[in-house]
């Protein structure tokens, strides 16, 4: 097979002016290719791309507008373009520009002429917003399974520690006493609204463009609900100016994708936080752990440092897309071919990310002991006094918060907690508090209290974790 790159750039026309019918007397300079070419990326289009034209030629056929046997041809054609993708063994090309032209070469070069056939009623315009659309559905069906994942290993978290106290905190300060569970949870939360907008945009992005052509549509009789409905899609696209224009889709991906990576750097940060000596809440495994070059005692959470950064790649692409996009008139221009580049990586960002975190949260071990301790620390049960206050002596909830402030100085200057204070402290700023405060000061009272839907009980926790397997199953 010849390398097409090699072909001397003087002899005119040549690459894909050939093929576009003769409208140029000269081919591209270097620059020229090098800034029209996209094949240097979009060959991950491949797969998609043979898949819409085997669709396309098989409706073709059906509408009498192709030959059985050219269709026949250009189906096995197109398998061997397919495996030679997929082998390694294709010899893409520059001078061809992007994916679809080097496949229809390459595919002529297999089936001789049938294989300009495949191009009657369909564009350019429509098959790389066919193509695109496929592979950014495919992305979003792989980053769901990468979620689900994710969630379940956090459930399995939950549910093993889900009477395991420890600090919930506001501005990174101790505020009330919760479980590890129930912290968990809270991200299960978080990553099933990101599956939630995935599913979501899947569903608004499945219309298949095929068969808007370059912009107006096609006077040829073609059966777009029968291209929609071999490639997956739900329907055809309403209007061939959109379809041909429209980039929604990925950006709907980024910005799902960006919010999912920003909820996986808050989890990297505290799991960054956690893992240090001066926290000892949980210890990440080796696997997902690196040492220093220069301290033999260091033991750094850099898969969670890396995580942590991943948004800036993921959320930039976000931010490109929209800026191509933004000033662009019905229907396609130029600018669109600057579509994927960003997509392909933030889809490969997403994937690794998701897939690193899920190994963390499976390996790492929560350190019950550091976590109890800490639960107990600041004046956590502060509002539990409060509540206290107001239930079993009827003090109004203002009023209960000056004392239980009181309160809270009085041991803080006896350099003690709460519930080291004795009954005396405790009378000394109101003479009537019994004994019974006692029974609300304690960590796990305070947690066992939070019996609110969706508070931090344990049995709240088991319950939520029960919900969450179901919808999962």
């Amino acid at each position: 097979m010849t390398d097409k790159t090699d072909r001397p750039a003087d002899k005119a026309p040549s690459g894909s002016n050939a093929m576009w019918g003769g409208r140029f007397a000269a081919g591209p300079d270097a620059i020229m290719e090098a800034i029209n070419a996209s094949i240097g990326y979009d060959r991950r289009l491949g797969a998609q791309d043979i898949a819409g034209s085997q669709a396309h030629a098989a409706m073709l056929a059906a509408q009498g507008i192709i030959e059985p046997n050219d269709a026949a041809a250009i189906r096995k054609g197109l398998l061997t373009v397919l495996s030679e993708i997929e082998g390694g063994s294709f010899a893409f090309s520059a001078a061809l520009e992007d994916i679809h032209m080097n496949v229809e070469s390459r595919l002529k070069e297999v089936i001789g002429a049938p294989a300009g056939r495949l191009h009657t009623a369909r564009s350019r315009n429509d098959q790389v917003a066919t193509d695109f659309k496929l592979w950014t559905r495919d992305q979003i069906d792989a980053a769901a399974q990468g979620l689900e994942a994710l969630i379940r290993a956090l459930l399995v978290q939950a549910e093993q520690g889900a009477d395991w106290v420890m600090p919930g905190f506001t501005h990174l300060q101790t505020a009330q006493p919760v479980t590890w569970g129930h912290h968990m949870m809270a991200y299960v939360e978080m990553f099933g609204r990101d599956l939630s907008r995935l599913r979501d945009a899947r569903v608004r992005m499945n219309e298949c463009p095929l068969g808007a052509a370059a912009l107006a549509g096609t006077s040829f009789p073609i059966d777009r609900h029968m291209t929609a409905q071999t490639l997956g899609f739900d329907r055809p696209s309403a209007n061939s100016l959109d379809a041909v224009s429209d980039r929604d889709f990925a950006l709907e991906f980024l910005s799902a994708a960006s919010i999912c990576a920003m909820h996986l750097s808050r989890f990297a940060e505290e799991l960054v936080i956690w893992s240090s000596a001066q926290f000892r809440f949980v210890t990440l495994s080796d696997r997902f752990s690196t040492g220093s070059s220069i301290m033999p005692q260091k033991k750094n959470p850099d898969a969670a440092e890396l995580i942590r950064a991943k948004i800036g790649r993921i959320m930039g692409a976000m931010v490109a897309l929209f800026t191509v996009m933004k000033g662009l008139p019905l229907a396609y221009s130029k600018d669109m071919q600057e579509d994927k580049e960003q997509v392909f990586d933030a889809a490969d960002t997403l994937m690794l990310a998701l897939a690193a975190m899920e190994g963390m949260v499976r390996d790492m071990s929560a350190n019950r002991e550091a976590l109890a301790a800490a639960a107990g620390s600041g004046f956590s049960t502060a509002t539990d006094l409060a509540d206290w206050l107001v239930r079993a002596l009827n003090l109004p909830f203002r009023d209960a918060h000056h004392v239980t402030g009181a309160l809270v100085a009085l041991a803080e200057s006896k350099g003690c907690d709460l519930p080291d204070l004795s009954l005396e402290d405790m009378r000394a700023v109101h003479g009537d508090i019994t004994e019974d405060v006692f029974d609300v000061l304690g960590v796990d009272n305070s947690v066992r209290s939070r019996t609110s839907y969706g508070g931090t009980a344990p049995d709240q926790v088991r319950a939520q974790v029960a919900r969450w397997k179901d919808l999962l199953k």
